[in-house]
Parts: structure tokens; sequence; C-alpha cells
């Protein structure tokens, strides 16, 4: 298996839930650092359109429960 090059922006959030994310359109992840355990969370292929509408909404945290949480494989770190 051959590892992708992958090159994230880095955003840092208002939420009290989630402290930043970051996104790779390329190979579709999205990162986010929870701020209560500093955990980064790493779930694989979500569309960009989704993740434009995470950074956008007037809930962040609430956005990432109700539309990514459960939704797409995870890898955690």
């Amino acid at each position: 298996m051959r590892a992708l090059a992958v090159s994230f922006t880095v955003m840092q959030t208002l939420s009290h839930a989630i402290e930043a994310v970051a996104y790779d359109e390329t190979s579709r992840v999205l990162r986010a650092r929870f701020r209560g355990s500093g955990e980064t969370v790493t779930y694989e292929g979500v569309p960009q359109e989704l993740y434009d509408r995470l950074i956008f909404a007037d809930s962040i945290g609430g956005f990432f429960r109700d539309h990514i949480e459960g939704s797409f494989p995870v890898r955690r770190s």
C-alpha cells in the first residue's frame, strides 16, 4: 500500500466542543480536534460540500453531531 500525500488546511473554531478542524479535499479526509479531551479524530470520505457546510454552520458542534459523527469511517489518533 502506497501512502498518499495529504495537505490539510487547519481552521480554529469557536465551537464549545470542537477546537479545530482540518480538511484535505483531494483525499476527502476531515480531522477534528475536540476541546475536552484534546483527541484528534480522522473521518474518511467526507465530501467537500459537507465540510463547507460544517465550517459555516451556526452550531459547528451540532452540525458535526448531526451530519458527520457516525456517518463516515473513523481513525483515532
